[in-house]
């Protein structure tokens, strides 16, 4: 009984590997790109919030909170006063605007 063996040779293993290869170069770089549009759009959205309370103070207040700090725990919590990159958030007494440390 003849045996049909069949499979793939060196040189097709070695094209696939090569064509794979090329697709994860491709991709890698462009995940990164994702990953930072993420936490920059996670750190607007913080900085949203964190103005909306600033002016939810002013209004019971009428006046701006000394920092971003003496509205915890009644307005914010703790991990809201910085955002993904662990830099605290920059805040004006003076005007009630919160920005994020890079603007």
């Amino acid at each position: 009984m003849l045996k049909n063996n069949r499979g793939f040779t060196l040189i097709e293993m070695l094209i696939v590997l090569m064509i794979i290869s090329v697709l994860i170069i491709l991709t890698v770089p462009n995940l990164s790109k994702r990953s930072q549009e993420v936490s920059n759009k996670g750190c607007d959205a913080l900085l949203a919030v964190v103005q909306a309370q600033v002016d939810a103070y002013y209004t019971e207040h009428n006046s701006y909170p000394i920092s971003l700090e003496s509205m915890i725990p009644a307005y914010i919590n703790e991990e809201q006063t910085s955002c993904n990159n662990d830099e605290a958030l920059l805040y004006d007494k003076d005007t009630g605007k919160v920005r994020a440390p890079a603007s």
